[in-house]
């Protein structure tokens, strides 16, 4: 059974992605002025520690569980806990597949700003390279710029491949004219919003999708259906690890989220069966075009 995808330029990455997030925060809402001090410090010497420390052995229950691309944005952090886990867990970086993307907040700032984020973004990795380089959102009157210096990274051998996120074909369309094609477009992807024109045009491209938001949230909507229960119970799975099959047998990489390690087991337990055409077809059915996330083409990229 077919466990990885190859891009456009000979790339080769594992079929299903561990995105970890950031690490959260706790907020602070004690409003009597000593009570707020005594928050604030309580957060910085033992909540935030002990949040960095789960973080950590999280990512690294994920890789010890099988997950080898590892997805993350500087959006959620500095990176230094990925490089962290990834020497905690006893994986070589060879082994493993990273992507960076490049957040908003750069893109607003320029061409410098861009390439110190990536910069950066390899220092707090602990690596010289990423295999998959992406900006996060297509920011009005910037994105093209900005995939101007990701295409130069990867011409100077930053970055394996280089891709993009949030990319509608207009998008993509405005990026072939001052570089080179996207090789991978992560977007928001699930049986309720299947997305089958945007898929069908990046595979008409030879561009890879991968899929956010794979499992719909566990929306009600689709875990509490019956037909979903019933290919399931009919393949000894959970309805989760049914949905992650069904986007890669569409030829879709999904990237999951989970920081339990027996979920993290089960997620990625998904290689020992296989889905019928008419049950492919019964979870196509399923698309009401709910998008759960932002629209790239009507949201405030000034809070993503």
């Amino acid at each position: 059974m077919k466990n990885t995808f190859t891009l456009a330029n000979g790339v080769i990455l594992p079929v299903i992605g561990f995105g970890p997030g950031g690490m959260g925060y706790t907020p602070n809402v004690v409003r009597h002025p000593s009570r707020a001090l005594y928050k604030r410090v309580w957060r910085k010497f033992v909540t935030t520690p002990k949040m960095r420390h789960d973080y950590v052995h999280a990512i690294a229950a994920g890789i010890q569980a099988g997950f080898r691309l590892i997805d993350y944005s500087a959006a959620y952090g500095d990176g230094s806990a990925i490089a962290k886990a990834i020497q905690l867990s006893g994986v070589p970086r060879s082994e493993l597949a990273l992507t960076g993307r490049v957040t908003n907040k750069a893109q607003f700032q320029g061409k410098e700003a861009v390439e110190r984020e990536v910069h950066d973004i390899l220092t707090h990795y602990g690596t010289d390279y990423l295999d998959l380089l992406m900006f996060h959102w297509p920011v009005t009157d910037h994105f093209q710029a900005t995939w101007e210096v990701l295409c130069s990274l990867y011409e100077r051998g930053v970055a394996r491949a280089i891709g993009v996120a949030n990319c509608h074909p207009h998008h993509i369309e405005a990026l072939e004219q001052v570089g080179i094609r996207p090789m991978v477009n992560q977007v928001e992807v699930h049986p309720l919003f299947t997305q089958k024109p945007l898929l069908a045009y990046c595979k008409e491209r030879g561009i890879l999708v991968e899929a956010y938001t794979p499992i719909a949230r566990f929306d009600d909507r689709l875990m509490r259906l019956p037909a979903l229960h019933a290919i399931a119970q009919a393949h000894h799975k959970t309805q989760t690890q049914v949905v992650l099959r069904w986007h890669i047998q569409n030829g879709v990489l999904p990237v999951i989220r989970s920081q339990n390690p027996k979920r993290q087991r089960e997620d990625f337990d998904i290689f020992d069966f296989e889905l019928t055409a008419r049950e492919m077809s019964i979870i196509d059915g399923f698309n009401i075009d709910s998008r759960l996330r932002y629209h790239p083409d009507n949201c405030d990229f000034t809070i993503l």
